[in-house]
């Protein structure tokens, strides 16, 4: 392969499709770009989904979304990859290596296609890769960069809150009645692995509100999870669950005004970095690769043998079931501390 950490793109693709979480984790290496290469043009390829993590990111100049409804019929979609690869782009950077991804860059006449190490069935697809760092997550996306000469310095995942989401989020609180500190609460997970019990929320709601009477808690919950923030304050016999479902920009200026953000490992706990609020996730059965390196973030999970095993079923789930919330309420308590410093 030949250098390219002095090579000078005017245009720039990056691609990574999914999930939302990923999206946000993949903004400290926009940054880097934008910083080595300021007068590059940057454009972004995902999912529609995932467009609110990117509004407002002045490292971006545009969005190529993936509306998968729209691109169903296969002639249609490759169209539409064939006129986002033929865009003179200058270096194209693939964080997924997804069949999507694949096309765009199968169509680019970029010089510079780079990526993670592939497989041999795909190196054809690309002129550089590198070995990814083993990590954190950010990091880890970021080290593709290195043939670059780029290099993460825990550069934080980023959203840009607009001022009219801010205030928004002042209505929120007024309307729910909301005068004093919060914490945020995610306790839903599509795996049941990596979902804490409602209850050991509840329980850990309890334990805070002993140490902060006033401290009052706001229930995140997406599509078809309103049921399962309901069942949380139903147990803890306190709590808000918000009207209508909070928009992601919405659950991040919500987040942004928090003392704290407790949940499991899902995306929330990035937006919680990206608003600089101190969080504190409950693991099952993912490892702690998605934590930034902070003492304002913190990790748990119950210590036994089979822990971090990736798998999405389990007949016991011990790692979430066994772990109570009394084995974390120093952390909790310590994040709030922290918390209220920031606030």
């Amino acid at each position: 392969m030949t250098d390219i950490t002095n090579i000078h793109p005017k245009r720039i693709l990056v691609c990574q499709l999914r999930q939302i979480g990923d999206v946000l984790l993949a903004t400290p290496s926009l940054r880097l770009l934008k910083e080595k290469y300021p007068d590059a043009i940057i454009d972004v390829l995902t999912e529609k989904k995932c467009l609110p993590v990117l509004e407002n990111n002045p490292n971006i100049n545009k969005v190529w979304p993936i509306d998968r409804k729209a691109l169903k019929n296969p002639l249609k979609a490759l169209l539409y990859y064939a006129k986002v690869g033929r865009q003179p782009y200058d270096l194209i950077v693939d964080f997924q290596q997804l069949p999507r991804c694949k096309w765009v860059v199968r169509f680019s006449k970029a010089p510079v296609k780079l990526s993670f190490t592939p497989h041999w069935y795909n190196k054809y697809l690309y002129t550089h890769w590198a070995k990814p760092k083993i990590g954190y997550a950010a990091m880890c996306k970021a080290s593709v960069l290195a043939p670059l000469g780029i290099k993460w310095d825990r550069e934080r995942p980023e959203i840009f809150l607009t001022d009219t989401e801010k205030k928004e989020a002042d209505v929120f609180c007024t309307e729910h009645g909301i005068t004093g500190p919060y914490i945020t609460i995610d306790p839903s997970h599509r795996r049941e692995t990596r979902r804490w019990p409602s209850r050991h929320y509840a329980g850990l709601m309890k334990l805070i509100r002993e140490q902060h009477p006033d401290m009052e808690f706001v229930i995140l919950y997406g599509p078809g999870e309103k049921e399962l923030a309901e069942k949380v304050i139903k147990q803890a016999g306190m709590g808000i669950v918000p009207n209508t479902m909070l928009s992601l920009r919405g659950m991040a200026a919500v987040q942004d005004k928090a003392v704290m953000h407790v949940g499991n490992c899902s995306s929330p706990r990035h937006f919680a970095v990206a608003v600089d609020t101190p969080s504190l996730t409950i693991h099952g059965a993912t490892g702690y690769g998605w934590r930034f390196p902070s003492e304002e973030h913190i990790s748990v999970t119950k210590d036994i043998p089979c822990r971090w095993c990736n798998k999405n079923s389990c007949e016991t789930r011990e790692c979430v079931e066994t772990f109570e919330p009394q084995e974390c309420i120093k952390e909790a308590l310590d994040l709030i501390a922290k918390g209220f410093a920031k606030k």
